[in-house]
């Protein structure tokens, strides 16, 4: 991708927000601020969420099934399950003017989660003990009308996040699908370069079960939440729900929370009489189970983990680009020349390449701008590098000059 056909501006004197994550993805020209917790995702920051989404996409459909469900509902559902009056954070729409209550002047809820919303469907289309287990899951934009909103997209009103629901008739049944989860979400954090920083912790069941939930949590000086961690048993607590002995002998980190898993039990079979008929004959509520990563969150939590005094540091497997090509001077028609096939040479080995074609530019300012966007790898070509090209990883200090040949294998 040619810089000049991008919507991609830099700004290194842009608004220093409360967060790094904010503050570098609004320099580097990744997100835009539209109001406190609510962003849009730039090119440049819309290709990170996408690869990290499509992480998560590959390793869900081992366990589960896509689909897409409403961003807003009508009241009724929330009203079913008790939620309507009690989850402090529920949002929802209704007509913003007289022209518009003349059309429609209902009211509906945005939807910070989709319980509501599946069990109804499942009770529909899996009506039978024969139909369980199975499981479905989205990525879809949530709604939740926070206080404060804060440090970027760590919280917002406004975020993505993965969601996934499985339904089964037997305890047993039950446990051995959530352990499973529990494994793959293992995997997924740790193709996202966040694995060795992640503890899974007990955590509050919140709005949905009296039973513990488990966080997946990353060790993060920012984080908004703290851990503590029991040597003796080997276990990591939330401190909503830490015993008071943990607290007085274990340690503790700042943390924060980019998954979980609720055991949601027959909470939301019985608000909806979703039944099936056992062996002996009498009708059982299915049990239920709900699974969250915050695609969004994880996109600011990398930024909080991977940086430096120059911009951003992408792990490779989320970056926007693998390659920052950069032609020096290149008003001069050689160079410029140079740069254009070197370019091409990438796009035709498949290489993801962004190309600062910017002709005006500085040389100062276009490596300022490579180091701060913070894709792996940065090429150079210049009247000084002649027919070689000089390379250095975004995470290292050092230089070389290698040909395009040995670029495509560095790469």
């Amino acid at each position: 991708m040619r810089y000049s056909r991008l919507l991609l501006k830099t700004n290194k004197d842009a608004k220093q927000f409360d967060s790094v994550n904010a503050t570098l993805l609004s320099q580097a020209g990744f997100i835009h601020q539209a109001m406190a917790g609510v962003y849009t995702f730039l090119p440049l920051g819309w290709r990170v969420l996408n690869k990290i989404e499509n992480i998560i996409r590959e390793e869900m459909d081992t366990v589960g099934a896509e689909m897409l469900m409403p961003a807003i509902v009508p009241t009724a559902l929330w009203e079913q399950t008790g939620r309507l009056a009690t989850v402090s954070v529920l949002m929802g729409t209704k007509p913003a003017n007289e022209e518009s209550r003349k059309r429609n002047d209902a009211s509906y809820i945005l939807n910070p989660t989709h319980e509501e919303v599946i069990t109804p469907i499942a009770q529909r289309f899996k009506p039978s003990y024969k139909d369980l287990p199975f499981a479905v899951y989205q990525i879809q934009t949530k709604f939740r009308n926070e206080e404060r909103p804060k440090s970027g997209l760590l919280r917002g009103r406004e975020f993505r996040m993965k969601d996934l629901y499985s339904f089964h008739a037997t305890q047993e049944d039950f446990q051995h699908y959530y352990d499973e989860v529990k494994e793959v979400y293992v995997r997924i954090f740790e193709r996202l370069g966040l694995g060795n920083a992640t503890v899974v912790a007990l955590a509050s069941g919140g709005d949905f079960t009296t039973e513990y939930s488990h966080e997946f949590d990353v060790r993060l000086e920012a984080g908004e939440d703290t851990v503590y961690y029991d040597e003796r048993n080997d276990v990591h607590y939330n401190s909503e729900v830490a015993p008071a002995e943990v607290r007085e002998r274990g340690d503790s980190f700042t943390v924060s929370e980019i998954g979980n898993t609720f055991p949601l039990g027959t909470k939301f079979s019985q608000a909806f009489a979703y039944t099936y008929r056992d062996a002996a004959g009498v009708m059982q509520p299915v049990i239920m189970a709900s699974y969250g990563i915050g695609t969004s969150r994880i996109m600011g939590v990398l930024v909080e983990k991977f940086n430096d005094d120059r911009g951003m540091v992408w792990p490779a497997a989320v970056a926007p680009f693998t390659v920052h090509l950069l032609g020096l001077n290149a008003g001069k028609a050689n160079v410029r020349e140079r740069a254009d096939t070197v370019y091409d040479q990438l796009q035709q080995a498949g290489v993801e390449v962004l190309y600062d074609d910017r002709p005006d530019i500085s040389a100062g300012a276009a490596l300022a701008d490579a180091d701060l966007i913070g894709v792996p790898w940065r090429a150079i070509v210049s009247e000084k590098t002649g027919d070689q090209i000089e390379v250095k990883a975004r995470r290292e200090q050092e230089t070389r000059l290698v040909s395009a040949k040995g670029l495509f294998h560095l790469v």
